[in-house]
Parts: C-alpha cells; structure tokens; sequence
C-alpha cells in the first residue's frame, strides 16, 4: 500500500469519525427534546386517565357525545404516547450506536497513526510509506464491518420497519371502525395488540443482536447463557452449555470480542452446519477466556472458507481480530464429520466491564 492510498484511508476514516460526532450531537439534541415531550404527554394521558376514571362512574347517564370524545381522546393520547417513546427507545439505541462507532473509528485512527510512521500528523499529511500487513487487516475489518450494516439494514427493513408500516395501516382500519363497526374494531384492536408484541419483540431481537445491553451490565458469561437459550428457543436446535471456571469481569472490548466469537461461530452452526446438536463451552481463568462451539453439522473444508477472496468474511475476520488482541481461533473440520472451533482470549488482569 503506498504513502497516497494510506492517506486517502485515513482521511475517509477521519471525515467518517467527524460526521459520527456529529450525529451523536444531533441524536443528543433530538433525545433530549423528545423526552421532554414524552414527560408532557404522559402528564397528559394521566389526566384524561383521570376523567375516563370519573366517566365510568356515571356512564349511564353521560351523554354519549361525552363518552366518545374522551375515549377518543384517550385512544389519541395513548397512541402518540406509545409512539413517542418508542421514538425515544430508537433514539437512544442510535445514540449507542453512533457512540460505539466513533469509538472503533477513533481507535483505527490511531491503528492507522501508529502503523504509518508520521501519518497522523497535526496536519494530517503522510510521511513514508510502503505497505503494512496491520494496515491491510484494518482495511479488512472495516470493509467486514460494511457487509455487516448492509446486512442489519436489510434486515430492519425486512423486520422491524415493515411490521411498524402494517401497524400504522391496521390502527388507520381500527379508527374507522369504531362508529360502523364496534365488534368488527374489538377484533381488529386484538391483532393490532398481536401485531405490537411480535414487533416489539422483533425489535428488542434486533437490539440484542447489535449489542445486548446485558453484556455491558453483567458481563460476558451471563450474557452467553440468555444468548444460547434465545438461540436455541429460535434455531429449534439442540445446545448444552457448560460454564467452568471463574465469571468474573474483564476489560469491555475483550468482553465484546469474546462474545462476537462465540455469536459469530453459533451463526456459522445455525447457517451452514445443517446440524441437530450444538455444545458451547466457556471457561475463564486468570489468564485467559476459552469459548468452544462444536456441532455435529456436515462440516466444511477450512483451508478453503479462510483463504483470502472468499465469502465467508466474517470466521477470516475474527480470527483477525482475536489475532489482534493477542488470542487464537483454531478451527476443525472434516466434510460430513461436523465442527469444533476453539477460540482463546488473553483477559488481562484488569477489571474493565464496568466501563
């Protein structure tokens, strides 16, 4: 890679990290206005709360007029609540987002700073040149992190932002059956109540395939247990976990890498094994954390899925990226005869989860 083609790197890596930063700045100011209005139409919504309360206390002698008008009311000022914050609950996953972006681009400026001598000077020009094997994995590992939000835009687009369009479309049906219809809008209000929960719970998946907040709370072995049950409650594949050793708390990033194996490799044993049984083992001792998955899948051809071109980026850019923090990730597999991939993380000896 010459002096040019490493410059051109760094500065599109600096004019994303600067764009991020901004971002984070716009997302903080639309977070702080929409929980303010959050904060007002709750108020609100507990005071017709209150009405409808005193409403059913003479319902039989209300005017109907009356009756509809604030259970209108009520439904409008429930609907823009539950939309609001779940505007809010957007907003704040965007913020982690953009933050934990500009973090990682924060942290390859500085990869990049450190691997071309005088790169990162305060002008920013590049001095020297030649190519550099680390520079090559940091291309690497973001051209893999591209594939990945390609990858998870298309499935909020598929997932998520399709099961909120039908939602908005069944509320439009509901609203106009209320006066002709009554009965028919109770049914249609209950699938609306269905559409919610599977949405809400499509999202809150979602969430937890980007970055489980648990991981940051509790630390890397809780969040491997509630990551295996999920994955065996959705694949309807068979997986026993088995935890030794000592659960206790390491630096975040580690953490982070630890479980993205661990995740990354039971993805590969869901997506391509073809496999009935999975076991997951994880041991942490002093010195370092051991994750294993192995299946009883049909197997692949190592040598082949590693080598430099092919598809399957993501097992060549963990082994990069475990390689980085000083680990190993050691794969075995035969055609027909399943798979066991080991992956070793040194852990240090500080307690960083807590960051």
């Amino acid at each position: 890679m010459d002096g040019t083609t490493m410059q051109g790197l760094i500065d599109r890596t600096r004019d994303d990290y600067e764009t991020t930063q901004s971002q984070v700045r716009e997302i903080d100011l639309l977070l702080e206005q929409s929980r303010g209005e959050v904060e007002k139409l709750a108020q609100r919504n507990a005071s017709i709360s209150g009405r409808l309360r005193l409403l059913q206390q003479s319902f039989d002698t209300a005017p109907r007029n009356d009756i509809r008008g604030t259970y209108d009311a009520a439904l409008e000022s429930q609907q823009r609540l539950f939309t609001m914050r779940g505007q809010v609950e957007k907003l704040q996953g965007d913020q982690g987002h953009l933050k934990r972006h500009a973090d990682h681009l924060q942290k390859v400026l500085e990869a990049l700073g450190g691997l071309v001598p005088g790169s990162l000077t305060p002008g920013g020009a590049a001095s020297g040149g030649g190519q550099s094997a680390g520079a090559d994995v940091v291309i690497r590992i973001i051209d893999a992190q591209e594939v990945e939000r390609q990858r998870m835009s298309r499935a909020m687009h598929d997932g998520p932002a399709q099961s909120l369009t039908n939602f908005v479309l069944q509320a439009e049906i509901v609203q106009r059956l209320f006066d002709s219809n009554p009965e028919q809008a109770r049914a249609e209000l209950q699938n609306l109540k269905s559409t919610a929960t599977t949405t809400f719970q499509r999202v809150r998946d979602f969430i937890t395939e980007l970055r489980p907040m648990m991981l940051d709370d509790l630390g890397l072995v809780p969040t491997i247990r509630r990551y295996v049950r999920a994955f065996e409650e959705k694949s309807g594949i068979t997986t026993q976990l088995t935890v030794t050793g000592d659960e206790r708390r390491f630096e975040s990033h580690r953490e982070v890498l630890a479980f993205r194996a661990v995740q990354e490799l039971l993805n590969n044993a869901r997506t391509h094994a073809q496999c009935t049984q999975v076991k997951v083992m994880v041991d942490v001792d002093e010195a370092q954390m051991q994750g294993v998955v192995e299946d009883n899948g049909k197997g692949f051809d190592v040598e082949a899925a590693l080598a430099p071109g092919q598809k399957h980026i993501g097992l060549s850019t963990l082994k990069e990226k475990v390689e980085l923090l000083g680990g190993h990730l050691e794969i075995g597999s035969t055609p027909g005869q399943g798979t066991r991939a080991t992956v070793e993380l040194p852990v240090g000896n500080g307690d960083g989860g807590a960051n």
